[in-house]
């Protein structure tokens, strides 16, 4: 059985020519087109969502209806929030600003604080900035996520990039791009709060 969700039209003022029809969402597959700009696989997600392969892509196809409890893990799995899964594309066609003091925090590294730039639900980009006091890290080893790719940029201080064996020095304005699946950490290098920014694509983090 397929899943689809009438979503009501959104409730901010506007014109009748700006108002959007009511959309339906397909969730089995906006779950597959999550799970395929994140190139995870069926295994992967099922895996994090404690869930069985055959059943999530039975989901996918329409052929199986989830529970909320299990939309909730799978949603985790793929880095995204219930509510994502039903948002009309067309209700994310205006611009949304963030300010700074509501930016999503994450847990990150040793001495460094890191934040969500880019509004759920992710789909093509994601955006992080990041503080790093001196002395601090992206952790005390050098991590993967996915098989993305990734721009690194210097807003200000300066940093020591490890990439697999090989480290650089970057500094304000500098930047350099890798594979999201080559080990990598960062360090702050100087006696000054690093402000860094990550751009990944398709989201993997």
């Amino acid at each position: 059985m397929s899943l689809q969700i009438s979503v009501p039209e959104s409730q901010a003022i506007a014109t009748p020519r700006e108002r959007a029809v009511p959309a339906e969402v397909n969730v089995g597959e906006r779950l597959r087109a999550m799970r395929h700009l994140r190139r995870a696989t069926l295994k992967g997600v099922a895996e994090r969502a404690d869930l069985s392969e055959s059943f999530l892509s039975q989901v996918e196809r329409g052929k199986a209806s989830a529970s909320i409890a299990s939309l909730t893990r799978i949603a985790a799995a793929l880095g995204v929030n219930v509510a994502d899964l039903f948002e009309p594309h067309s209700s994310r066609a205006h611009p949304r600003v963030l300010r700074r003091q509501s930016r999503p925090a994450l847990a990150f590294g040793n001495l460094g604080r890191k934040y969500l730039l880019t509004p759920r639900p992710l789909e093509h980009l994601e955006v992080f900035a990041g503080e790093l006091d001196p002395g601090g890290s992206t952790g005390d080893e050098p991590y993967t996520h996915g098989d993305s790719e990734e721009l690194f940029v210097v807003l200000s201080g300066r940093v020591h990039v490890q990439l697999g064996e090989r480290i650089y020095e970057l500094e304000q304005g500098d930047s350099i791009d890798y594979r999201s699946s080559t080990p990598h950490r960062v360090t702050n290098a100087g006696d000054d709060v690093a402000e860094v920014l990550w751009v990944i694509s398709p989201p993997s983090y």
